[in-house]
C-alpha cells in the first residue's frame, strides 16, 4: 500500500477543517489531547488504493481533504462503486480487523488516522467519541437507504441532480457561512465514475448534465467546476421533499 505519512506538527486538532463534523467534533480539550497522541496523517495521490477489501486494517481514519470511493468486486470480476467518502467521513470499523471494501483515492487525499487498538480503547473511556461515531453510523445507514431509492426509482435526471446536491451540500457544510448566493464546488468524479456510481451509461450522464446546464439549474466552468445559482431549484430536480434528502 503506497502512501505518504505526514508530520502532525503542522495540523493541530483545533485548526482542523473538519473539526465540527468529524468523529472528534464533540471532544473536550483533554479528549483531543488523547487523540493527538494516537493520530497520524496519511496522504494518497489520486488513483491510489488506500486499502483492499479483505486486507488487515490497523487504523481507522477521517477524511480531511479529498474524496475516496468504496468499491465492491464480484466473483466474476465486475466492480460496483457502493459509496463515496467525503471530507469528515469515517473510514474503517472499530472491532473489525479487515476492510469490507476497496477504498480508492479519487482525488488527492489526506486522512487523519488513528491507531486502531488505542482508538477502540478510547471509545470505551470517552463517551463523546462513541456517541458521535454512533450518530455518523446511523446517518450513513439513512444515506444508504436513500441511495437504494435513488438507484431503484429515480429517473436519470433525478439521479444526477441528487448526486450534485449531495456533493454541494457537503462542500458547503465545510466552508464558513457566506452571504446568500450561488453554491460553487468542484465535482470530484469523472463522467465515467458518475455513470458507474449511478448505474447509468456515460452517454446518459453527459446528456443529463448538459440538460441541467441548458435549463439553468447548473453552470459549468470547464468539466469539473460547477455553480448552482439556486440550490432550491436543484433540489426540485432531485425528486425529494423540499427539506432535501440524505445528508445533514
Amino acid at each position: 500500500m503506497a502512501h505518504h505519512d505526514m508530520q502532525t506538527a503542522s495540523q493541530q486538532c483545533g485548526d482542523c477543517p473538519i473539526r465540527h463534523r468529524a468523529v472528534c467534533s464533540r471532544c473536550e480539550t483533554d479528549e483531543l489531547a488523547k487523540l493527538e497522541q494516537i493520530k497520524f496523517y496519511r496522504s494518497y495521490q489520486a488513483g491510489q488504493t488506500v486499502i483492499w477489501s479483505g486486507d488487515r486494517m490497523d487504523f481507522v481514519a477521517s477524511v480531511v481533504t479529498g474524496i475516496a470511493t468504496l468499491t465492491q468486486t464480484m466473483e466474476d470480476g465486475r466492480r460496483q462503486m457502493v459509496g463515496l467518502l467525503l471530507p469528515s467521513d469515517f473510514v474503517g470499523r472499530p472491532g473489525r480487523s479487515t476492510a469490507a471494501y476497496d477504498v480508492t483515492a479519487t482525488t488527492d487525499l489526506v486522512m487523519c488516522c488513528f491507531r486502531k487498538k488505542p482508538f477502540e480503547e478510547m471509545m470505551q473511556s470517552t463517551p463523546h467519541v462513541a456517541q458521535r461515531l454512533l450518530e455518523m453510523t446511523l446517518d450513513e445507514l439513512d444515506a444508504a437507504r436513500e441511495w437504494m431509492l435513488l438507484l431503484g426509482r429515480k429517473t436519470a435526471r433525478e439521479k444526477i441532480a441528487s448526486l450534485l446536491a449531495i456533493i454541494a451540500r457537503r462542500d458547503a457544510s465545510l466552508k464558513p457561512k457566506t452571504a446568500k448566493g450561488g453554491i460553487t464546488f468542484d465535482l470530484p468524479l469523472t463522467r465515467e465514475e458518475m455513470a458507474d456510481y449511478l448505474g447509468l451509461t456515460l452517454e446518459t450522464v453527459s446528456r443529463q448534465v448538459s440538460a441541467l446546464k441548458k435549463d439553468g439549474v447548473i453552470t459549468l466552468e470547464g468539466k469539473r467546476h460547477i455553480i448552482v445559482p439556486d440550490f432550491d431549484r436543484l433540489m426540485e430536480e432531485t425528486g425529494d421533499d423540499s427539506d432535501g434528502g440524505y445528508l445533514n
